[in-house]
């Protein structure tokens, strides 16, 4: 059964350029050491809801936009695998940085899936 990490980030829009050149860099790092995809995903059509929505979610600020991004794996063993790997590369130590992220961290919601549905 495949495995997926999925990401709603709210990023403001004045650093989304610097946000996916980071985004681009890390896809690399993680595509090298095994995951099968890595997606980022820019907001289009995302409306606030009454209750709940992603930019509810992430308690989007003006000037904001929602990224939703996933990394999917071949199962959970492998994703554990190939992120162990990612987090000991030194291409994204300065990454890792809470101060030098273009978003804030305290908004992010991740998490790991597994996939039900492939068609």
């Amino acid at each position: 059964m495949s495995y997926v990490d999925g990401f709603v980030i709210p990023v403001p829009k004045k650093k989304l350029a610097e946000y996916l050149k980071i985004a681009r860099k890390a896809g690399k790092v993680w595509r090298e050491h095994g995951a099968l995809a890595y997606v980022e995903s820019i907001a289009d059509d995302v409306k606030t809801g009454k209750w709940t929505s992603f930019p509810r979610a992430v308690k989007l600020k003006t000037g904001e936009v929602v990224v939703f991004s996933y990394i999917s794996y071949k199962s959970r063993a492998h994703r554990d695998r190939v992120n162990a790997k990612v987090m000991n590369d030194p291409r994204l130590a300065a990454m890792m940085d809470p101060k030098a992220m273009p978003f804030d961290g305290k908004r992010l919601i991740f998490g790991g899936f597994k996939t039900a549905v492939v068609l």
